[in-house]
C-alpha cells in the first residue's frame, strides 16, 4: 500500500479525521515524526499523547527487536500462564519504577482499565470494611474533581469532566460527588497564593459536605497530581496533604491517576513524588509511557485481609496486560536507567520552562500562566480561538503540540528530547505568535 492510500483506506471503514501526516515507522527518529507522504519531518512535542517515552526507533530498542518479536508471535494469557519475559518485566518495573511504599501491582491493557481497577480495588476494600463494622454493603461512591480526565468507559465516564463534552454526553453515568478544582495560577505570587488558598478552603469544605451527605459510602478520592487534559492544573503540596488527612480520617483510599503524569516526564518517576510523604497515595494508576498499564497499591489495602491482591479473580483480565507492551517497557526502562532520563527530563524541563517564561515576557498579552514540572509544561493563551490558531500554525510549521483545557498549549515531549530541539520548538512558537499578533 502507498502512504497516499492510508487516509482513504481507513476512512472507508471508520472515522479518519486524525492528523494529516502518515507516519513512516521506519524513517521516524528520536523526536522527529516523518510523514511518509511528503518526507517532511515534524518535531513531535506531543509524543503520541504522552505515550512514547524515548522517541522513535531508539538504537537500543532496534538492537533488542528480537526480544519484541519473540513476545509478539504468541500472546499468552498473562493472568494464568507466566513467562520469563513477564517475570523480567515485573522485576525491572519493581526495581526501577515501583515505589517501595506501593508494593502491590496489577497489570492490564489501557489507562482507562487501570483506573477502573483502582476503583474496584477501593470498592472491594471499603465494602468489606463496612461489612466488618456492621455498616452493611456501603462503599460505592467516588469523590472526584472538576476538570479531571480519568477515561472514557465504564466507571470512568462518571468521573471525567473533559472540556470536550462529546467525550461523555449521553452516556449513562453515576451521580458521584464532584468538587471544585483549586489549581494554582502562576506565577505563585502573593495575590495568586491568597487566591488559591481561599479556593482550597472552599474545596475542602465541599469534600467534607460530600462525606457527610454520603456516610460510609465514599470508597475513594481520585485526583491527577497534575491535571492533564483539563488544563495542566497544578496543586499545592499543602492541599494534597489535606486530602490525605481527610482520607485517613474517613476510611477513604486516596488514588492518584498518573496515567499521563507518570514514568519520568515531570523529572520524578511519578509526579506525586514532588510532594511530601504526607501526601502519598494509597493507589496509583498508570499507563501511556508505561505501555503496559496498571496500578500500584500500598499498605492500607492490608486493613482488609481478603483484599483484591490476595483473593483470586477479584480483579483480572484475559491478557493481564499485553506481553509485547511488557517487553517494550522493559526495554524502555533499561534505556531510562542507562541514560538517566528522569534526571534529564528534570534538567530539560527547567530549560523548557525558562524559555516559556521568556516568551511570556516577550508576549505578555498572548503567553500567560507558564507552568510545569520537568517536561510536563504548558502555557495559556487569551482565549480558545487564539490557542487553536497557534496549534494550527505550529502544525503548518512542522511542530506538533496539543491543547489542554479551554485555552492552554501543553508540552509532552519524549524524555530524551535535546536542548536544540526545544530551541527549534520555541523558535516555531515565536514565529507563530508573531503571525497571530499581526492577524489580531
Amino acid at each position: 500500500m502507498k502512504f497516499s492510500d492510508v487516509h482513504n483506506t481507513i476512512g472507508r471503514h471508520m472515522l479518519a479525521d486524525g492528523m494529516s501526516p502518515v507516519i513512516d515507522l521506519d524513517k521516524s527518529h528520536g523526536s522527529w515524526l516523518v510523514d511518509g507522504n511528503t518526507g517532511d519531518e515534524y518535531l513531535d512535542l506531543f509524543s503520541m499523547f504522552a505515550s512514547l517515552a524515548v522517541g522513535y526507533n531508539h538504537p537500543y530498542v532496534i538492537k533488542n527487536k528480537d526480544r519484541l518479536l519473540a513476545s509478539a508471535i504468541n500472546k499468552p494469557t498473562n493472568s494464568d500462564i507466566y513467562s520469563i519475559a513477564m517475570a523480567e518485566f515485573v522485576e525491572t518495573m519493581g526495581r526501577i519504577a515501583q515505589p517501595d511504599y506501593l508494593p502491590y501491582s496489577f497489570y492490564v491493557s489501557g489507562g482507562t482499565l487501570a483506573v477502573e481497577n483502582a476503583l474496584k480495588t477501593a470498592f472491594d476494600w471499603k465494602v468489606r470494611k463496612n461489612i466488618a463494622s456492621g455498616n452493611g454493603e456501603l462503599g460505592s461512591q467516588v469523590l472526584h474533581f472538576e476538570k479531571c480526565f480519568h477515561g472514557r468507559s465504564g466507571y470512568t465516564l462518571s468521573l471525567t469532566d473533559s472540556p470536550d463534552p462529546r467525550k461523555v454526553k449521553y452516556f449513562p453515568k453515576f451521580n458521584w460527588p464532584r468538587v471544585s478544582t483549586p489549581q494554582i495560577n502562576f506565577p505563585l505570587d502573593k495575590n495568586n497564593l491568597k487566591d488559591v488558598v481561599g479556593r482550597e478552603a472552599i474545596t475542602l469544605e465541599e469534600i467534607k459536605n460530600a462525606i457527610l451527605a454520603n456516610p460510609n459510602d465514599i470508597a475513594c478520592m481520585i485526583i491527577e497530581p497534575i491535571q492533564g487534559e483539563g488544563g495542566d492544573n497544578h496543586f499545592r503540596s499543602e492541599f494534597l496533604i489535606n486530602l490525605k488527612e481527610i482520607c485517613l480520617e474517613n476510611d477513604i483510599l486516596l488514588i492518584y491517576d498518573e496515567v499521563q503524569s507518570g514514568a519520568g516526564i515531570t523529572g520524578k518517576m511519578w509526579a506525586h513524588q514532588h510532594f511530601p510523604d504526607e501526601a502519598r497515595p494509597d493507589i496509583i494508576s498508570f499507563g501511556k509511557k508505561t505501555q503496559c498499564c496498571g496500578i500500584f497499591a500500598g499498605g492500607r489495602i492490608d486493613d482488609v485481609e481478603n483484599n483484591v491482591f490476595h483473593e483470586s479473580s477479584r480483579i483480572n483480565s484475559t491478557w493481564g496486560g499485553n506481553l509485547v507492551d511488557m517487553v517494550r517497557f522493559t526495554i524502555y526502562l533499561e534505556i531510562i536507567e542507562k541514560e538517566d532520563l528522569v534526571n534529564r527530563a528534570s534538567e530539560s524541563g527547567h530549560y523548557l520552562l525558562k524559555q516559556l517564561m521568556n516568551l511570556e515576557n516577550e508576549y505578555p498579552e498572548l503567553v500567560l500562566n507558564s507552568r510545569g514540572k520537568g517536561l510536563f509544561c504548558a502555557f495559556d493563551l487569551p482565549n480558545p480561538n487564539s490557542r487553536d490558531n497557534l496549534a494550527s500554525a505550529l502544525m503548518e510549521n512542522k511542530v506538533i503540540v496539543l491543547g489542554s483545557g479551554e485555552r492552554s498549549i501543553r508540552f509532552r515531549p519524549h524524555l530524551n528530547i535535546k536542548k536544540e530541539e526545544i530551541d527549534i520548538g520555541i523558535s516555531a512558537i515565536r514565529n507563530s505568535l508573531n503571525k497571530i499578533k499581526i492577524d489580531n
